[in-house]
């Protein structure tokens, strides 16, 4: 039987229907109604009353950024739309005559590397997501673990820096401030601003873009050049090091690493295992955990959500 994902997005919404194996057999993209709460509700009603249509589905799984509670049901926070302690599942279920299950994106997006991606077969995983942000999850024996409120998982926020860059959570010093898309970017603004000569190509790729973002210091990065390639390789080491932690903690069998900054591949995941080597605790008396890339790109976050509401309902 099918099940439907949907992955809430800040400029779109993503749905798909999903069969058993993970296939996507049909999808569709909307543009996210961002200012009103109703009309995002009838938009995601759209996309999966149209994905059904002529096909029996078991219900739907609908994935956003933000803290969901432990019932999978409400928004205790949007952070894309500041939605506060708002009844997601209520709302869609009013105008659907299948089941619902509300779902936080990167425990959608683990998901899917779970069950059908780079953490296949294995029971104890951990993902990082480094994207804009840092976004992670956990599954524990083979489940997602939620917490006592349904908001663990928020690994992008442990502290590494006392008293550190300020990240948007309102603390500073967390990992998202230093292994993030968005924290490659600052550095590399700041090495061209230094005036170092280590930032001389990443100052000429912005002169001639009009801006630094992340497209130019990528470009640099597959060009070898040394001061991008010495700043991905920061993010790689701060990474490194919180894995290296959580290591202690959960004991993970394999951490998989997905967000845009991972399509830098091995020559991120290099500095990644170096300094996860390097600051485990008890190194050399304990087995070492794996550490990949993620197979997903765009799909996970439906793909996930998808089987995670066929697993949560056929459970019920």
């Amino acid at each position: 039987m099918y099940s439907i994902g949907i992955d809430i997005g800040g400029t779109k919404i993503a749905g798909a229907l999903v069969d058993e194996s993970g296939q996507i057999v049909n999808e569709l993209r909307v543009p996210t109604p961002v200012e009103d709460p109703a009309a995002l509700v009838d938009a995601v009603v759209g996309v999966i009353s149209e994905l059904r249509n002529g096909h029996e589905v078991l219900g739907a799984g609908v994935a956003m950024a933000g803290f969901i509670d432990a019932a999978q049901s409400a928004v205790i926070y949007g952070t894309n739309f500041g939605w506060k302690n708002y009844p997601l599942k209520a709302e869609i279920e009013a105008k659907l005559d299948i089941p619902v299950i509300i779902e936080n994106d990167a425990n959608a997006a683990a998901w899917a590397e779970y069950r059908f991606g780079a953490g296949k077969g294995f029971q104890h995983m951990v993902m990082l997501t480094l994207g804009t942000g840092v976004g992670g999850a956990v599954i524990v024996d083979g489940r997602m673990l939620r917490g006592g409120f349904g908001v663990a998982g928020e690994l992008g926020h442990m502290r590494v820096v006392p008293n550190g860059v300020e990240c948007g959570c309102g603390q500073r010093g967390c990992i998202e401030s230093y292994a993030s898309g968005t924290a490659l970017v600052r550095t590399a603004r700041e090495l061209v601003a230094s005036g170092d000569p280590l930032g001389a190509r990443l100052g000429e790729l912005a002169e001639q873009a009009g801006e630094l973002t992340g497209v130019q210091v990528y470009e640099a990065i597959l060009e070898g050049d040394a001061g991008a390639r010495k700043l991905l390789a920061d993010v790689g080491s701060w990474t490194g090091q919180a894995i290296a932690s959580l290591s202690a903690i959960l004991d993970p069998q394999i951490v998989v690493i997905g967000g845009g900054v991972s399509a830098a591949g091995e020559l991120l995941l290099g500095s990644i295992r170096d300094a996860y080597r390097k600051h485990m605790p008890a190194a050399g008396f304990r087995p070492e955990l794996k550490i990949v890339t993620a197979e997903f790109v765009n799909d996970a976050g439906v793909v996930g959500a998808a089987d995670l509401a066929r697993v949560s309902l056929a459970s019920r």
